[in-house]
């Protein structure tokens, strides 16, 4: 009976060597894969969210849901989409905001509020952009809030619910008059965002200008407190940036 022939160092070397080079080609791919499993199901919540906001406005003689998430001086009725507890609230009060919320009867499932990618401790990551009936009080946008759906002109066209990251005390907010951006954008899904229109549809964005991605991915803390009056704001030439305001807006302002 013969001796059998084992595995040289050499070939256990090159058997190696190829496993690892299909590992390094095979990992992007599946983290591609991975991604756009979460955007798809990032696309299904912002749908399942835009579809309960419709069926509100229906039960509401087409007067549309508060799109601030907490009360105060621009809240004059007191009543929101969902609740914003504070900032640092346990997770359990900020689950209570949700159903605390005029959309949670329509859309009775709490992990629909928040994206895959989500920031962690975050319950909500959508937001209702500011002109319908959002944050009021917005320089130049007086007139451009909506209250009712029948105000609405080119439902395909006009956003409703945008993938913000985090909830915020009022709505998602961005200049009407100014070629600026207010709140910070976000970036996932491949360097870009989701947003559902007013007629129900969803879309993916994924943002061209590099000035985009650097606020997207700046700390928050530091946007909120510095970059949003600093020239990165106002950044002249982004596509990115006029795309998003006819998207909220219907027209630019300037």
């Amino acid at each position: 009976m013969g001796r059998q022939r084992g595995f040289t160092l050499v070939e256990l070397l090159v058997v190696i060597a190829i496993i690892a080079i299909l590992m390094a080609i095979l990992m992007p791919v599946l983290n591609r894969a991975k991604e756009q499993g979460k955007r798809a199901a990032c696309l299904s919540n912002c749908k399942q969210l835009a579809l309960a906001w419709g069926m509100y406005a229906d039960d509401n003689e087409d007067n549309i849901v508060n799109g601030n998430t907490s009360t105060g001086l621009h809240n004059k009725d007191g009543t929101c989409w969902v609740y914003w507890p504070g900032r640092g609230a346990p997770k359990e009060d900020r689950i209570q905001g949700i159903k605390d919320g005029l959309l949670y009867k329509y859309c009775p499932n709490a992990k629909l509020y928040k994206c895959p990618t989500g920031i962690s401790g975050e319950v909500v990551t959508y937001a209702i952009v500011d002109a319908m009936n959002g944050y009021d009080a917005i320089t130049g946008a007086a007139d451009q809030i909506i209250k009712s759906r029948s105000q609405i002109r080119g439902a395909g066209r006009r956003a409703l619910f945008i993938d913000e990251g985090r909830l915020s005390p009022a709505s998602w907010t961005i200049w009407y008059d100014q070629e600026r951006w207010w709140d910070q954008i976000t970036a996932r899904h491949g360097d870009g965002t989701n947003f559902s229109f007013v007629d129900g549809h969803c879309e993916y964005w994924k943002w061209k200008d590099p000035r985009t991605l650097e606020i997207a991915k700046m700390n928050y803390d530091y946007w909120q407190s510095t970059g949003r009056h600093g020239p990165l704001s106002s950044p002249s030439g982004n596509p990115d940036l006029p795309k998003v305001q006819k998207a909220v807006w219907g027209k630019l302002g300037y």
